[in-house]
């Protein structure tokens, strides 16, 4: 059969990198530099940015180095000086030269002369690691030109593009899991993600409308040559080092299984790594699951060893977890064997899942919360744990619906009722001080706005009965503290709450707007959040006209659906959101998610 034709993935991600790139290209402006890791998607950001300009091109390539003007040949005669190419080229108003890290010297030479002569806007793309021609890296380090140097894609903005490029929504683990194989490297994500979709390899999850991949990697021909560098490692030491490593990593340095030897060669070969505790582990986060899939079944069954022996590791990452809850510090946790386990296929017990489902929730993760809750009840149905914590998520996102789904028919209890009836709007004072020893749940009170109900209850000294007393006394300084160190420790949704239970309580207007961006911007990293602490966090400062507006962009209209709905010019709907942006202290659209209305705890 043959194959489909291959589309551009849709832009996502990097608006401040595109605007930086566009405000390049303005008057007065030379031009810019972008860098970056391979894959990161320097070419397409600078093509999006360009969209629409009329511009010349150029572009490095491997095998044409040694050819003088090889990347200009197209727009220069076939024999030509520098100085005559400098003349020919000063005409043109705007250049972009791609991969110019490999340009022949000639051509490097003829960039640096068009940046100093300053007649030609440049656009410049070269990646990282191989060294470029000195005449192009002296564009940014003789401040010829500005850098923009391009980080690896954020976990969320890796999120939006995945998903985008399966044509459908992603469960969280199975894009938690995309973003840590492909570390920034956005063609290896489409390599990736188009194995898994024409492998067939993506199931709907029961009960939702996301899909899910597990399983092993399917090293097809394009995954394959990513993990090259330790597939191709034909030496029988090597190899066996790898493959340990593969099944059981990370292994003490100084372990009997290991030759020292071996060990220095892969280490000088970029293919492992060691850690401060002199424990090895495999330098690329794909490399283990290629050379778990290509090992064969005898040398699976040899070097995985019994199922079970993952058990003590489950027990240590759960109780670490727990440590972590109790003490209130949730920062990334490094919890690799359960994540393996669940991303391979293989069964996770319920009370770990639970432990990971209450863990990412904590941190704001609400739709990853939900699918470890989910991934332990896949083998155990009755677990109370997990289903209690897939409750609270469908909650804590406003669903009502999805938080009686969940319960199954079963009576929400405890927390789980608690928070049922804010996602209901049906919340009072009195509910949210259930009597219960556990002292998140008493913190639940404080979220939904009833600390007076759990402030003798609260540990005196601790960061909880901190934001109940700040809450209580409508102390924005105070809360803003709190929301500070909330975020420290992790607690990325608490923190945005306290943050906007601050807006207002501020008597300075200044400060209230300084709240309340830091609460949009908090609340965006917690995606599906809808708690009522968020509920109308800035609504109330804009006119009639603007709300209209900006509630109809935040339903996801585009300025013109909006202006044929209102009537109104698209001109001025995009002044009116400009001004809203203004006076929310928001960015761009993006935030307006969060200005959307939600019940507010009623008073006993």
């Amino acid at each position: 059969m043959q194959k489909a034709l291959q589309l551009p993935w849709p832009f996502t991600g990097r608006e401040e990198e595109l605007e930086l790139v566009r405000r390049s290209l303005t008057a007065g402006r030379h031009g810019i530099v972008v860098t970056g890791p391979a894959g990161a998607g320097k070419t397409r950001l600078v093509t999006e940015a360009l969209r629409g300009t009329e511009c010349a091109r150029a572009a490095g390539t491997p095998g044409s180095r040694g050819i003088p003007f090889a990347a200009f040949a197209h727009l220069l005669p076939e024999a030509v000086t520098l100085h005559r190419a400098v003349q020919l080229l000063s005409g043109v108003r705007l250049l972009f030269v791609d991969d110019a890290h490999l340009l022949d010297d000639a051509s490097a030479a003829l960039v640096h002369q068009l940046a100093v002569h300053g007649r030609t806007r440049l656009v410049v793309v070269a990646a990282d690691g191989p060294p470029a021609p000195g005449a192009v890296s002296r564009l940014w380090t003789g401040e010829l030109l500005p850098r923009l140097a391009l980080e690896p894609l954020p976990a969320e903005e890796t999120a939006q593009l995945a998903v985008a490029g399966a044509g459908r929504a992603l469960e969280p683990l199975t894009v938690r899991r995309l973003h840590r194989l492909c570390r920034g490297d956005l063609r290896l994500l489409r390599v990736l993600l188009d194995a898994v979709r024409d492998g067939g390899l993506l199931h709907r999850v029961p009960g939702t409308d996301e899909w899910a991949w597990r399983g092993p990697v399917p090293v097809t021909p394009a995954v394959r040559e990513h993990a090259a560098p330790v597939l191709d490692r034909t030496g029988p030491d090597e190899r066996e080092t790898l493959d340990r490593l593969a099944f059981a990593e990370p292994l003490c340095a100084d372990s009997d299984v290991f030759d020292l030897c071996v060990l220095e060669r892969l280490e000088a070969a970029g293919l492992i790594v060691l850690d401060e505790r002199h424990h090895v582990r495999l330098a690329h986060p794909l490399h283990g699951p290629a050379l778990r899939a290509t090992a064969g079944r005898l040398r699976t069954r040899r070097l995985a060893g019994a199922r079970d022996r993952h058990g003590p590791a489950l027990a240590a990452e759960a109780a670490d977890l727990s440590r972590r809850i109790t003490e209130a510090d949730v920062r990334a946790p490094a919890a690799s064997v359960g994540e393996w386990l669940a991303a391979e296929g293989h069964p996770v017990p319920a009370g770990y899942a639970a432990v990971r489902a209450r863990y990412a929730r904590l941190r704001g993760e609400l739709r990853e919360a939900a699918a470890w809750a989910r991934e332990g009840l896949r083998d155990h149905a009755g677990d109370v744990a997990c289903r209690t914590e897939l409750v609270l998520a469908a909650a804590q996102s406003g669903d009502a619906e999805a938080a009686r789904d969940a319960l199954g028919g079963r009576t929400a209890e405890g927390g789980a009722a608690v928070w049922l009836a804010a996602a209901r709007g049906d919340l009072d004072a009195e509910q949210c001080a259930e009597p219960d020893t556990d002292v998140l749940a008493l913190y639940d009170a404080v979220r939904l706005g009833a600390p007076e109900a759990v402030l003798d209850r609260l540990p005196a000294d601790g960061l909880f009965a901190e934001h109940a007393a700040a809450l209580v006394r409508r102390d924005g300084p105070a809360l803003d503290r709190v929301a500070a160190r909330l975020e420290e420790r992790g607690l990325l949704l608490f923190a945005a709450e306290a943050y906007a239970q601050a807006v207002p309580a501020h008597r300075d207007p200044l400060a209230a707007r300084t709240s309340r961006t830091r609460a949009v911007a908090l609340a965006r990293r917690c995606p599906g959040a809808r708690t009522p602490a968020l509920s109308g966090l800035v609504l109330g400062e804009l006119t009639a006209r603007q709300r209209q507006i900006v509630t109809l962009a935040a339903a996801g209209l585009s300025n013109r659906q909006i202006a044929e709905r209102l009537t109104l010019s698209v001109r001025t709907v995009g002044n009116h959101l400009y001004s809203a942006y203004a006076r929310l202290g928001a960015g761009d659209r993006g935030a307006l998610p969060w200005l959307v209305e939600l019940p507010e705890v009623r008073s006993a």
